[in-house]
C-alpha cells in the first residue's frame, strides 16, 4: 500500500543526488562561463574605447552601470586593460580608478563564488601533480599575501587567479581585500593612461605607461624566481 510513496521518495532522492553531482555543477560552470564568453564576443565591450557610453546613461548611474558590466565582463575572461582605460576615458582618472576599481572587486567576487559553489567539489580531488598540490597549499595557507603578489605582479589572468584560489581553502575575506589592495596600483595607472590617451605624448600617459611596463618587468622576474625555486624542491 505504501509502495509508490517509497517509489517516488526513491526517485527524488536519486534526483537530489544527480542535481547535487559535483561534476553535473561543474557542467553548470563550464556552460555558463562559455555563455558568457559568447556574449561579451557578440557585444564586444572594447568598442567603449571608439564607440563611448550610451548617451543615455549619466551621472551616478552611468558609474554604477559600468560597475557592474565590468565585474560580468571580468567573469567571461573580457581582459581588465580594456576596461580600465575604457573606464579612465570615460568618466576621467578618479572618477575611472573608483568605478574600475569596484568593478574589479565584484568580477572578482563573482568568478570566486561561481568556481567555491560549482566547482570545487569537482576539481580538489584532481590537484594531485606536483605544482598543483604546491599552488593549493600556497593559497590555502597563505592566501592573502599569494593574492595580493598576484595582483600587484600581473601575469597570470585576472579571471583564472579567481577560480583557482575559489578551488583552494582561502577564505572570502583575504581574497577580496588582497584583489582590492593589489589591484589599486595597476588600475589607476590604466585609468590614468585611458583618460591622457587622447595626448599620449604627455609625461602622465608616459609615467603610466612606465609604471605598467615596470609591473610586467617584476611579475616576470618574481615567476622566474619562483620557477626557479619549484625546479629546486
Amino acid at each position: 500500500m505504501f509502495a509508490p510513496a517509497t517509489s517516488g521518495h526513491g526517485f527524488a532522492a536519486c534526483c537530489a543526488r544527480v542535481v547535487c553531482s559535483p561534476w553535473l555543477r561543474l557542467a553548470l560552470l563550464f556552460v555558463l562561463l562559455a555563455g558568457g564568453a559568447v556574449a561579451m564576443l557578440h557585444w564586444e565591450p572594447q568598442r567603449l574605447l571608439s564607440g563611448g557610453w550610451p548617451a543615455q546613461l549619466s551621472g551616478a548611474t552611468a558609474l554604477v552601470v559600468f560597475a557592474g558590466a565590468y565585474g560580468l565582463c571580468t567573469t567571461a575572461f573580457v581582459p581588465r586593460p580594456v576596461l580600465n582605460l575604457a573606464a579612465g576615458a570615460l568618466f576621467g582618472s578618479v572618477a575611472g580608478l573608483a568605478v574600475a576599481l569596484a568593478g574589479t572587486v565584484l568580477g572578482a567576487g563573482l568568478a570566486f563564488g561561481l568556481g567555491r559553489l560549482l566547482g570545487q567539489r569537482a576539481l580538489r580531488p584532481l590537484l594531485r601533480a606536483r605544482w598543483l598540490t604546491a599552488a593549493d597549499r600556497q593559497l590555502s595557507e597563505h592566501g592573502f599575501r599569494s593574492i595580493l603578489a598576484v595582483r600587484l605582479f600581473p601575469g597570470l589572468p585576472f579571471s583564472a587567479a579567481n577560480y583557482c584560489a575559489a578551488v583552494s581553502r582561502m577564505g572570502w575575506c583575504p581574497f577580496l581585500l588582497a584583489t582590492a589592495l593589489g589591484s589599486l596600483p595597476n588600475t589607476a595607472a590604466y585609468a590614468v593612461a585611458g583618460a591622457r590617451a587622447a595626448t599620449p605624448s604627455s609625461p602622465v600617459f608616459l609615467l603610466a605607461m612606465a609604471f605598467l611596463a615596470l609591473s610586467a618587468l617584476g611579475a616576470l622576474m618574481v615567476a622566474w624566481r619562483k620557477r626557479e625555486a619549484l625546479r629546486g624542491r
